[in-house]
Order: C-alpha cells, then structure tokens, then sequence
C-alpha cells in the first residue's frame, strides 16, 4: 500500500515524489510539460466545475467544499483509477496548482485516499 502527499506543480519535481499525478482539471499555467515532470493527468478527479466555482477559494467555505468534494468523489470513477496507482507504487504525489497549500482540494483529496486505503 503507497503512501499519498501533495505538492504545488510550481515547485521543483524530485525523486522524493515518487509517481507524480496532477489532480487539476485545468492545465497549470506557466508550467512546460518538461517541468511539470509528470507520470499521469487525471483531470476528472479534480471537483465539478461547478464546485469549482461555487468555492471561488474562500477560506470561509473549505469546510462545506470539503464536504461537497467528498461527495463527488463518492460517486466518481476516476477515483478508483487514483487508488489503483496509489497501490502499485511506495509513493504518489498528487500535484496541484492551487496558491494556498493550506486550503486547497488535493489536501481533501488526499485525505480522502488515505481514508479508503
């Protein structure tokens, strides 16, 4: 069973990371295919446009965010490709574009995962 971290696609890749997957629906801006260093894109487990947009980032709605997030996840399919890596590899990092590595839907994500290995 693998282990999960985040981490923003905006700092540098390194053998630490292990398999790196960027869980953004939206490609980061600013960021080469070359220095984004990737092993997979799995745009349709990041949240619904919609949920997207509703959050805006607020920190004053992370929680119901988090909360509608899970849900998604709950029925999407995507998600069982996520853990299928996840369980073939020692490491998985979950890459994100987000500014705030506090409040942010792979650290939900992330949870997530953890919860349901």
């Amino acid at each position: 069973m693998g282990v999960v971290t985040i981490k923003r696609a905006y700092d540098e890749a390194g053998e630490e990371d292990g398999v790196r997957i960027l869980v953004d629906r939206l490609w980061p801006r600013g960021v080469s295919k070359a220095a984004a260093s990737l092993d997979g894109w799995l745009k349709d487990v990041a949240p619904s446009p919609t949920l997207r947009k509703w959050w805006n980032h607020d920190p004053e709605r992370f929680g119901e965010f988090a909360d509608r997030y899970r849900t998604e996840l709950d029925g999407n399919p995507a998600v069982a490709d996520l853990l299928s890596i996840v369980r073939e590899h020692d490491l998985t990092t979950l890459v994100y574009a987000a500014k705030d590595p506090q409040i942010n839907h792979a650290l939900v994500l992330r949870d997530y995962l953890r919860a349901a290995l």
